[in-house]
């Protein structure tokens, strides 16, 4: 028992120096998380919100829901979309991911 305080005696000033590198190593964990997780994910918003305000009429889309069909007519807030011959849908804007035209790759376009 003796031994066991004078070993955690003699430990604690080492402990006392150690405090800027925890904080050290806190920042770089908030940097890297920052760079490898926040910076993309913002990127990505940035990059999707221009796609939806630079949608023009004739455009082909993909809804959230899973829902294709090509641009008909192009509101503030809201779109109509053309899903079938008479099939005509309001989304809201933000409710469009993607162009798949665009992003679409045919087994042939690979080879």
């Amino acid at each position: 028992m003796n031994t066991l305080f004078v070993t955690l005696q003699a430990a604690a000033p080492a402990q006392q120096g150690g405090g800027m590198s925890m904080i050290i190593m806190i920042v770089l964990l908030f940097a890297v998380m920052y760079f490898f997780m926040i910076r993309p994910q913002k990127k990505q918003q940035k990059a999707l919100q221009e796609f939806r305000n630079s949608l023009k009429r004739g455009d082909k889309i993909v809804t959230i829901g899973g829902i294709y069909g090509t641009v008909d007519e192009i509101m503030e807030n809201k779109l109509v979309i053309i899903v079938d011959k008479d099939v005509k849908l309001r989304v809201s804007k933000n409710a469009v991911q993607k162009d798949f035209d665009q992003n679409a790759e045919t087994p042939q376009a690979k080879q």
